[in-house]
């Protein structure tokens, strides 16, 4: 009994499911998991922007509201180190997010390479007339490459609007802490 059918054996509803995986192959649990990945990471992105990253915003300013001296070069070190740290917890795991991004079209690609091995080995074995079995080939060489790329294409918008909301958030904070005094 094969993976797929101890997982998605029983479940009719799954069938789909199981059935798109043994086409594609093997490359397809890799570029899923690398998906459930991304995913995660993009949701504690989100989690940390709309929770954690506001009080770490409030207690900067705080920090910088209750100093009575704005205008030293003490004082520039210390805006600065607070909006550094503030950018740190909004920059943190968007390089990795992009990777994964950049990640899923190439196990695609890795998909493909293996199917058209596939492709080849049969043409080799039973000559270019088994058409049935090329069939199999060609589907794990096609299906991956798509995978790859939906799964790609699901994390670039939100991995782009991720970093620029983080510029903007850093670019707010430095505007909030103003120099006058």
């Amino acid at each position: 009994m094969s993976i797929l059918e101890q997982l998605f054996g029983h479940f009719s509803e799954f069938a789909a499911v199981r059935d798109f995986f043994e086409l594609g192959g093997e490359v397809l649990f890799a570029i899923a998991i690398l998906l459930l990945f991304m995913w995660l990471l993009i949701f504690e992105r989100f989690f940390y922007l709309y929770s954690t990253h506001r009080k770490k915003v409030e207690v900067a300013l705080a920090i910088w509201e209750a100093r009575s001296e704005r205008k030293s070069w003490h004082a520039h070190r210390v805006r600065e180190r607070l909006i550094s740290v503030v950018s740190q917890g909004l920059d943190r795991n968007l390089n990795i997010l992009t990777a994964c991004v950049a990640l899923c079209p190439l196990l695609g690609l890795i998909g493909t390479v293996w199917g058209m091995i596939e492709v080849f080995d049969v043409m080799a074995l039973s000559g270019s007339g088994n058409v049935r079995a090329m069939a199999s080939g060609v589907s794990k060489a096609t299906i991956p490459t798509m995978a790859g790329m939906v799964a790609a294409l699901s994390g670039i918008a939100i991995s782009t609007f991720l970093q620029a909301r983080a510029k903007r958030e850093r670019l707010l904070l430095g505007e909030h802490m103003t120099m006058d005094h």
